[in-house]
């Protein structure tokens, strides 16, 4: 559980609730959405309920609440030490999804941004990494624009995936923040 409650201009990320079960299950059961995070859609409100409990139980883990309609309306989080590359003891991997009626707002490079800082500034963390799938141009385009640098390619043939992937790194030393 996360003991924090961080905030940007138009989110508040915040440990995800039981009660946050609907509208995880209204957002995440959209095909598009797990498959560019790497899970399949939720078949349920029930297997939304235990997501919460489990996998978004994780610490660092928040759900993106929307100011304007008080809803989650996506994730993002960290993986400390256990991301999809052997990493040192502070480094994290970033990950996050968005509900599909929310892109190209902007949000998830804010929160992007709001997680960042707080690795950094809060845990102390000196690289974040992140992985996506060859193709999601959209997460590639928040990754650069929260200032992630290339690092390299892993082919489908590598991956436990199957699929292309991207992976990107920055450093606290280089990162600015706004």
């Amino acid at each position: 559980m996360n003991e924090f409650v961080l905030e940007s201009r138009r989110l508040v990320l915040r440990a995800w609730r039981i009660e946050d079960a609907e509208s995880l299950f209204r957002y995440a059961k959209e095909p598009i959405i797990g498959e560019r995070a790497g899970w399949q859609p939720h078949q349920s409100e029930d297997e939304s309920r235990e997501i919460i409990r489990t996998v978004f139980a994780c610490p660092e883990t928040y759900a993106m609440v929307s100011k304007e309609t008080r809803e989650p309306i996506g994730c993002v989080g960290l993986l400390l030490q256990q991301g999809h590359l052997p990493m040192g003891e502070n480094e994290a991997e970033i990950g996050y999804w968005l509900a599909k009626p929310y892109w190209n707002k902007g949000l998830t490079t804010e929160a992007a941004k709001c997680l960042i800082s707080h690795a950094f500034k809060d845990l102390s963390l000196e690289r974040l990494w992140a992985c996506v799938f060859e193709g999601n141009v959209q997460s590639l385009a928040v990754l650069k624009k929260c200032g992630f640098v290339f690092h390299h390619r892993a082919e489908k043939e590598q991956t436990q995936s199957g699929k292309a992937e991207v992976y990107l790194h920055l450093e606290a030393s280089s990162y600015r923040y706004e």
